[in-house]
């Protein structure tokens, strides 16, 4: 079984549009950050998609251990 690697120990604030279909890289191996970019491959890690319901500024997960994936529910603070 693969593990997520750790890209950042803070939350991504990124801008969504409403309606728009995101991937948020699982993995950690994304160049690409906080967004998949293919780089999971080979490994058993897949990306989370989620449809924005308004546009917005969301936290998305940077350490990759939040129980809400994709977004940041706090988990790199412990």
């Amino acid at each position: 079984m693969s593990e997520a690697i750790n890209p950042q120990n803070a939350p991504y604030a990124v801008e969504v549009e409403q309606g728009k279909t995101y991937y948020w890289c699982a993995c950690g191996r994304s160049k690409n950050q906080p967004y998949c970019d293919g780089s999971h491959q080979g490994t058993n890690l897949e990306p989370v998609a989620f449809e924005a319901e308004k546009s917005d500024t969301l936290y998305l997960c940077g350490c990759k251990k939040t129980g809400k994936a994709p977004f940041c529910d706090g988990s790199h603070n412990q």
